[in-house]
């Protein structure tokens, strides 16, 4: 009869504790899963250094990137610093060079012989007796050195034509021409209290005849007889803009005018406000705001008035003249669109001229080749630390695009890295069970 072997045979016990193990809770200590665990924290701890060491990539290149845009910065300053000391340069050679030209003009002109004096001027005044130009010179010839001190005039500065000086006889015609016998015959106050102070009325509103310089005038036997100019220097809109450095004139800094290609127009000699020479006590604080008289009278009288060699070249420059022009050969400009025609004709009343006015350009010129010498130089130091900056930002444009590289590179590796290691069927199969 078969007999079963013992051997074969399983109990029901033995086979239910099998399937509670290979069915229920997983044992921890089973070296597969141990395993699995330690290759999981293996590649976090993988992931944490990717991510790390690409952080720390990324700040790097962040860094130089902002080095770079500072060097860059940089060299933009200094050009642009090196382009203002190049138009500085041109500037003054262009003012050197016509400088030159309006001399030599102005001494070749038919009437550079006669020199205009402060003297004759004062006598062209004192002929116009019945001006109040006339009669206040009337009351300095009369009281001499008293006369600054009377309450009619202690506020009078003068009249227009003594109060400035021009370098030769020409530009004495010119400028007085442009201006004008009232303008030059105008009298000049530092405050309204001296305006108010020359003419009285009474309650009609009707001029005082025994006050005033109409009570001085025919206290002297030369009625005034018309109107006439005053200006009050404190009333003035003075020039606002910078003054050319080191200029003993200390002459104002306007822009010239300049053609497309950066040149200024042929025949351009400079600006009429700075070719009036002033008196060192006329220079400053004349006013409460401490403004002197070029910014303000002969800036309100002149302002932008451009002055040009020939009439031809100012006509030429039209579009480039905004406060009127006069050319050395008696054209005049008074402003966009109004021209003055017709034979010249001098004024009975000119500024005086300058007294050593040769020692006066070769002192000019030396200062202003000096001033050329000093940008020169610091031109000079400019383009030294541009040099210095530009080594500086290549070697950060190399350290830049070597830090891209290895950037570039790490993502690659970390990526096939990654790529490798990513499990079939969602789960290595390089591990035990």
């Amino acid at each position: 009869m078969f007999q079963p072997n013992n051997q074969l045979l399983i109990s029901p016990r033995a086979l239910s504790t099998r399937e509670s193990s290979a069915f229920g809770s997983v044992d921890r200590n089973d070296p597969c899963v141990i395993a699995e665990s330690e290759t999981q924290k293996e590649e976090f701890r993988k992931v944490e250094v990717v991510v790390t060491n690409s952080k720390k990539l990324q700040d790097d290149l962040q860094k130089l990137g902002l080095k770079i845009k500072h060097h860059e910065e940089n060299i933009k300053f200094l050009e642009n610093c090196t382009n203002s000391l190049d138009e500085s340069i041109r500037t003054i050679q262009d003012s050197v060079g016509k400088y030159h030209s309006s001399s030599e003009a102005m001494t070749e002109n038919k009437n550079s012989n006669h020199c205009q004096t402060e003297v004759d001027t004062i006598e062209q005044i004192l002929r116009q007796d019945k001006s109040a130009a006339g009669i206040l010179y009337q009351l300095k010839t009369r009281h001499g050195t008293q006369a600054p001190n009377l309450a009619l005039t202690k506020d009078v500065l003068g009249i227009v034509a003594t109060l400035g000086k021009v370098d030769n006889d020409n530009l004495s015609r010119l400028l007085s021409e442009y201006l004008g016998m009232e303008t030059m015959l105008a009298i000049v106050c530092k405050t309204y209290e001296g305006v108010k102070a020359l003419e009285l009325y009474d309650r009609e509103g009707e001029i005082n005849k025994n006050a005033g310089l109409h009570g001085l005038g025919s206290t002297i036997g030369r009625p005034m007889d018309g109107r006439y100019l005053v200006i009050c220097l404190e009333n003035l809109r003075p020039y606002a803009g910078e003054f050319i450095v080191d200029d003993p004139q200390r002459k104002i800094s306007l822009l010239n005018p300049r053609l497309p290609n950066g040149e200024c127009p042929a025949g351009f000699l400079g600006f009429a406000v700075n070719m009036i020479n002033l008196d060192s006590s006329n220079l400053y604080s004349l006013t409460v705001s401490g403004h002197g008289l070029r910014e303000t009278l002969f800036y309100g009288l002149f302002s932008r008035l451009q002055v040009y060699r020939t009439r031809a070249e100012m006509l030429l420059a039209t579009p480039f003249i905004s406060d009127g022009a006069v050319s050395l050969d008696g054209g005049i400009i008074r402003s966009n669109g109004i021209f003055s025609l017709g034979k010249r004709k001098d004024v009975e009343v000119r500024f005086p001229i300058s007294s050593g006015t040769t020692n006066l350009r070769l002192n000019y010129m030396q200062a202003e080749e000096n001033k050329i010498k000093e940008i020169k130089w610091e031109k000079e130091r400019l383009l030294e630390d541009m040099q210095r900056e530009q080594a500086l930002l290549k070697d950060m444009k190399g350290n830049y695009d070597l830090k891209k590289q290895e950037f570039v590179k790490f993502l690659a590796e970390s990526s096939h890295t990654f790529q490798n290691q990513v499990p079939v069927g969602g789960r290595d199969r390089s591990i035990p069970r």
